[in-house]
């Protein structure tokens, strides 16, 4: 019997691993809905779905490795990084899907949510009054107009698979939906600022680095205190505390 491997798990969902399957079990099926529906609309390489019986989701496991890791130097090729932003870009070109995603949530909410947070994190010593208030600062060039496209909305790098300069599949759907590409863009980038160009490149489109920069801040300010409540840790040398300074 292969063993099983506890991939992520907190208490909104958990994700195990058995040999190639991956068993996702999340109390909130809508998220199952989108992450099934938004695979099978993605014009992109995406994990195959097995079988589904809720409160559990089986999908087989992409060939080859992950970008990266947050907080880690990523081994992968300034090519495969460029043919990730090629990847990215034919997501966002693709037809809209139905619904709004985690990358697209309303500028008055967010603003909202991002100013009661970072006063949170003053208040209760998270962290320093200056960090905050010069990241809040720089977040507010996120928080403009933007033309929805399909996005993937967690595309963190661990999300990216590849084989050499080959993308392979790109997983964890759950936050997919109509929003804004430098979300996207930002969260893939994350803490590995230096293959942003290559990621751009590969992109192939104009894109205001300010923005993603801004979208670096904001994510990372929203970020911290709900990582630390979950078991992670977002001191940890080169994530999102990091990220923070680097903009000091």
């Amino acid at each position: 019997m292969d063993e099983v491997k506890v991939v992520v798990a907190h208490s909104e969902r958990a994700t195990l691993r058995v040999g190639e399957v991956f068993l996702k079990v999340d109390a909130d099926q809508a998220r199952i809905d989108v992450e099934v529906e938004a695979m099978a609309l993605a014009p992109v390489p995406t994990p195959e779905v097995l079988w589904r019986k809720p409160p559990v989701l089986a999908i087989a496991a992409v060939p080859g490795t992950a970008l990266g890791r947050l907080g880690e130097p990523s081994a992968a090729s300034p090519a495969a990084w460029a043919t990730a932003g090629a990847a990215i870009r034919k997501l966002h070109d693709a037809p809209l899907p139905s619904w709004p995603g985690r990358a697209g949530r309303g500028l008055d909410e967010l603003a909202t949510d991002l100013d009661g947070e970072c006063e949170r994190l003053v208040t209760n010593g998270v962290l320093p009054a200056d960090l905050v208030i010069r990241n809040r600062q720089v977040a507010d060039a996120a928080l403009r107009p933007w033309t929805p496209m399909f996005t993937h909305g967690d595309l963190q790098i661990t999300h990216v698979f590849v084989d050499g300069d080959e993308i392979t599949g790109i997983i964890d759907w759950s936050e997919a939906g109509q929003g804004d590409a430098l979300y996207d863009l930002a969260t893939f980038t994350l803490g590995h600022e230096e293959h942003l160009g290559d990621v751009v490149a590969g992109y192939g489109a104009d894109v205001d680095l300010d923005v993603i920069r801004a979208w670096w801040s904001l994510r990372s300010l929203l970020a911290v205190r709900w990582l630390v409540e979950h078991g992670f840790d977002p001191f940890a040398p080169g994530c999102e505390v990091d990220v923070l300074r680097s903009r000091m």
